[in-house]
């Protein structure tokens, strides 16, 4: 099992790979239930960090203008509509291939390779968007209220910009994340998810990676509508699945820990949240003050994101 602190969650493929600036829409189409989050003073990380070389600290304030949210990840059905109407064709599908977590392949799924030293993740050749575990199943059909995956940076720019919108900065997603409560460590206050009674999110119960319990009701992603809203009326801000923002991935610390656990990787770019993935014996960043980076190209099944636009 990996410590607490092991940057386990997102394998990347190793490219880097940023696209150059999609065009933006000619007007924003906003979702119909975007939430207005309203602007003043954002918290931005912790005073007590839990992993500490991956940057939660130092507790920071920032002022913010109000903005507008997606109320839930960008769906499967939402990512559909994006690609039937501009022909995107993802990282995922450009490659061949994405990382699939092991249990989620079945008797369909075709000839994998394990990542080294993250043998529970598997290179998994026709996984996308579409395709979650290479199987042959239609993602926009059987899961279409579910967040889309195997999208990476790239594609969620391109989608956000179809949208007359952007990806949020980490300021605006913790702010959002926070729902009005300050400084907490969770989207609905400061009690800790658990294995056997408190189910606030999608997260993992049992023991990684060998055993999911699956006692809060979800194996994988669960519905982007799904658990309690938080006091912005957002759903899932952590859990379920990692989110792009617009940020890079930059670690303040010179420590040697830091150091040793990021090395440079010009490029990468910051996802927020944590994942179904997540437990607290191996990967405790389903905390809003936690941070987590990958490549541009990166494609997982426990990624994808949610778009932010202006006021008015």
């Amino acid at each position: 099992m990996a410590a607490p602190g092991t940057n386990c969650c997102t394998p990347s493929p190793g490219g880097g790979g940023a696209r150059p600036a999609p065009r933006p829409a000619a007007a924003p189409r906003a979702d119909a239930d975007a939430v207005e989050v309203p602007g003043g003073t954002a918290l931005v990380g912790t005073a007590a960090p839990i992993i500490d070389a991956d940057g939660e600290g130092p507790l920071r304030r920032k002022r913010l203008t109000s903005f507008r949210i997606g109320a839930t990840a960008v769906t499967n059905a939402q990512f559909a509509a994006f690609v039937a109407e501009t022909g995107h064709v993802t990282d995922a599908e450009r490659l061949g291939w994405s990382f699939v977590f092991h249990s989620q392949l079945n008797a369909r799924t075709g000839a994998t390779r394990a990542v080294q030293s993250l043998e529970w993740w598997r290179r998994v050749e026709g996984a996308t968007w579409r395709d979650i575990d290479g199987g042959g199943a239609d993602a926009a059909q059987e899961l279409s209220d579910h967040p889309v995956v195997h999208v990476s940076w790239n594609d969620a720019r391109a989608y956000a910009a179809w949208t007359g919108g952007r990806l949020p900065s980490e300021a605006e997603w913790e702010h959002a994340a926070r729902g009005g409560l300050g400084d907490v460590r969770y989207p609905w206050g400061d009690p800790d998810p658990d294995d056997t009674a408190h189910f606030p999110c999608n997260i993992w119960q049992g023991r990684f990676p060998e055993q999911n319990l699956g006692r809060d009701g979800h194996l994988f992603t669960a519905p982007a509508r799904s658990f309690t809203r938080n006091g912005f009326g957002l759903y899932n801000m952590v859990g379920n699945v990692w989110e792009w923002t617009a940020d890079a991935f930059r670690i303040r610390s010179l420590k040697r820990g830091a150091r040793a656990q990021h090395p440079m990787q010009p490029g990468r770019k910051l996802l927020k949240g944590g994942s179904f993935l997540c437990h607290r014996s191996y990967c405790y960043r389903y905390r809003i003050a936690a941070r987590s980076g990958n490549t541009a190209d990166s494609t997982t099944s426990h990624q994808g994101f949610r778009v932010v636009w202006p006021v008015g």
